[in-house]
Formats: structure tokens, C-alpha cells, sequence
């Protein structure tokens, strides 16, 4: 009876073993999975949001080339506004889903990026308000001024691409 006993109690010590490493397994491949859907997440937001961004200034630079000419063409010119203000809105709306998967080093990026963009698009705003007016006086200024605002963007976006990378662990994306 000793021996079944002791048989029956080394079975059942290790059954609860081998349950305990099944379970200790299970735990860990479910946090693994859900690391790398959150990672995903990320990924796919902040690309987007990066995708959406290039759209944008390629729209903007449009913009910035009809104003370049001796006489603009306004309609050339407003139309190239309304393709920036569209794609303006779909970077906003793709700033939402970087903002919802964070983390909050990413979302402080963003928001620095936010900002320069905002304040490049400010300049062209003006340039086209005085293209309407036909006022060339600050012309020269302005342009020159936008060209520093867009490297300040550029500087802003380089460092959201920086904050991404280091919480996706991919040094791929980096720009130097």
C-alpha cells in the first residue's frame, strides 16, 4: 500500500507539474502574440500616418511651384490648395490612430511634427492670400521662410520616424 500510495502521489505531483508548465507556456505564447498584434498596431499606424504625410507635401509642394511663377494661375493654385486641404484631413485623420496606439514618446513626436507642418502650411496659406491680392512684397520673404519651415518640419518628422523606431525596435526605419 506504501508503494501505491507513493505511486499514486508522484503521478499526481506530476501531473500538477506538467499542468503548471503547460499553463506557465500557454501564458507566455499568449503575451508573446499579443506583443507582436500590438507591434503590428503600431506599425501599420504610423506608416500610414507617414504615407499620408508624403501625400500631403508632395500636394503642398504643387502649391508651392504654380505660386513660383511671374503670374501665378490662381485656378492652378486653388486647386493644388484643395488637393493639400485633402490630404491634410486624411493625415489628421491618421495622427487619431497613432495617438490611440501610442506610447506617449511617439505621441509627443507627433505632435512636434503637427506643429512645424502646421506652421509651414501658415506661410502657404499667406502666399496664396497674396497671390489672390496681387501682392508680390513679401514673395521673396515668404518663400525663403517656407523653405525653413519645411526643413523644421522635415527635422520634426526625422524624429517622430526616431521615437518609432525605438518603440517598434526596427533601426530600419530611421532616417540619417
Amino acid at each position: 500500500m506504501d508503494a501505491g500510495l507513493t505511486a499514486l502521489l508522484g503521478a499526481a505531483v506530476g501531473s500538477l507539474a506538467t499542468l503548471g508548465s503547460a499553463m506557465l507556456t500557454g501564458r507566455v505564447a499568449a503575451r508573446s502574440q499579443f506583443a507582436q498584434w500590438q507591434r503590428q498596431h503600431r506599425r501599420d499606424a504610423y506608416a500610414n500616418y507617414l504615407a499620408a504625410l508624403y501625400d500631403r507635401d508632395v500636394a503642398l509642394d504643387a502649391v508651392r511651384d504654380a505660386l513660383r511663377a511671374d503670374h501665378p494661375d490662381l485656378r492652378e493654385i486653388d486647386a493644388n490648395m484643395e488637393r493639400f486641404h485633402a490630404q491634410a484631413r486624411n493625415v489628421h485623420r491618421s495622427a487619431e490612430f497613432v495617438i490611440l496606439e501610442g506610447p506617449q514618446s511617439v505621441v509627443q513626436a507627433l505632435y512636434r511634427a503637427v506643429h512645424a507642418a502646421d506652421g509651414l502650411a501658415e506661410v502657404m496659406r499667406r502666399m496664396v492670400r497674396d497671390a489672390h491680392a496681387g501682392d508680390t512684397s513679401r514673395k521673396v520673404a515668404d518663400f525663403e521662410l517656407a523653405a525653413e519651415r519645411e526643413h523644421l518640419s522635415y527635422q520634426a518628422v526625422k524624429a517622430l520616424r526616431a521615437a518609432a523606431s525605438d518603440v517598434l525596435g526596427d533601426r530600419r526605419i530611421r532616417v540619417p
